[in-house]
């Protein structure tokens, strides 16, 4: 008799003890960071903390981190301070961020994961790279070739992980492929799908334009409690609000339009400066953020975002172009002259007064003074997407510099 009430006594002492949390699923996790619905993608090397900083000062509503390798991350203590730093994910300035991972291993997945938990709101899976450097590792959009690998590295994250996991996706050509594909991966765990509208084979010259109808099939046709980001084609802040309703999605998430111009998400506001910032601003609140970041993340970034800010800008004043380009990672004195030089000239255009300061709106493409951020165009045979004949290809002077600044 007296075995019984210290068998309930322990059933008691049972309930009545602390149990872990549940994760935030789907439209619950949407609703908890705040519904948003302007997103910076996930890009190497690009969004790191300094940019997803300057981003959020524009509009950007939620933040992936740089794609991290997995196998790196959770192995090297050394790979995690110089890409995750202590600023990383901090409430106060990095909230909310999902963290992306590539990986083609689960155990792998699961030991980096670990590392960025209570620091992020949700682990994303990266199976939309398509470059070559993710088909020679085998991860990235080439796992589109192992779907079962692919339902296990999710799986794992979302059965072993103390936070949600996400995945980011791109299409197939086949419509109904696409869509089994996608609840493939929702099936396997993932709590948003962002779904880039264009195949693993549409990169580099062969780019194109992302496919929305595609998005909006998958929108249609998936459970309509899935939360979905859409991403590609995001040129103008007016194309944020067409995306989402061409496509019936909860947010848009751009890379490329992001890195050119972080005024892109300014949908709320329809000043000049806040859609098409001054070069000068945006690159004196870039590099003043990037040059007090822990880390060596901002440091490796920030030739290449000095480029793409300033595209527009160094086809006219070629001679600051050419003096970027030697600049070594952590340089902060050289850097400082470029952010100096480009202020100077801004100044001296406003001085003289000779161009107006307005964005004539051609109809599907809008002239912007050269001296504000704006879209890239890519360049193909010689020809930008906007009809537009290129004499130098802005990429090509990107990859140049940095190939010549790591020789020497």
């Amino acid at each position: 008799m007296t075995i019984i009430p210290e068998v309930m006594s322990g059933v008691e002492q049972s309930s009545t003890s602390p149990e872990k949390p549940q994760k935030l699923q789907g439209r619950e996790l949407f609703k908890t960071i705040g519904c948003p619905k302007t997103i910076v993608a996930p890009m190497v090397d690009q969004s790191e903390l300094a940019w997803r900083i300057i981003s959020r000062r524009y509009g950007a509503e939620l933040c992936y981190t740089p794609m991290f390798h997995a196998r790196l991350f959770g192995e090297s203590e050394q790979y995690r301070k110089d890409q995750f730093n202590a600023l990383d994910g901090d409430p106060e300035v990095d909230r909310p961020l999902v963290v992306q991972f590539c990986a083609n291993d689960p155990q792998e997945l699961l030991t980096a994961a670990r590392h960025v938990v209570g620091r992020c709101d949700a682990v994303d899976l990266n199976i939309g790279c398509p470059q070559g450097i993710a088909r020679r590792g085998k991860y990235g959009a080439f796992l589109m070739d192992d779907w079962d690998l692919i339902y296990k590295l999710i799986n794992i994250l979302h059965t072993e992980l103390d936070i949600p996991v996400t995945a980011k996706i791109r299409i197939y050509e086949d419509r109904e492929k696409t869509l089994a594909y996608a609840k493939h991966v929702l099936s396997a765990g993932a709590q948003f799908l962002t779904v880039h509208g264009r195949t693993r084979e549409m990169k580099g010259q062969k780019t194109g334009l992302a496919d929305w109808s595609m998005i909006r099939y998958l929108r249609d046709n998936l459970p309509p409690d899935t939360v979905m980001f859409a991403n590609g084609n995001i040129l103008y802040p007016e194309d944020i609000g067409r995306c989402l309703e061409a496509t019936n999605t909860d947010a848009v998430m751009s890379a490329e339009g992001n890195l050119y111009n972080p005024g892109v998400f300014n949908t709320k506001k329809e000043q000049i400066d806040d859609q098409y910032p001054r070069v000068d601003k945006i690159l004196r609140e870039y590099f003043e953020v990037a040059k007090s970041t822990p880390g060596n993340a901002s440091k490796s970034a920030m030739k290449s975002h000095f480029f793409k800010v300033l595209r527009p800008f160094l086809a006219k004043h070629i001679d600051i172009r050419n003096q970027i380009g030697p600049i070594k990672k952590g340089q902060f004195e050289e850097y400082e002259k470029i952010v100096e030089m480009v202020e100077e000239r801004v100044a001296q255009i406003y001085e003289a007064g000779e161009e107006a300061d307005v964005v004539v709106d051609n109809g599907e493409y809008k002239e912007i003074p050269h001296w504000r951020c704006q879209p890239y165009f890519r360049v193909v045979n010689g020809v930008a997407s906007n009809g537009k004949r290129k004499e130098v290809d802005e990429e090509t002077i990107v990859e140049d510099a940095n190939k010549k600044s790591k020789a020497e």
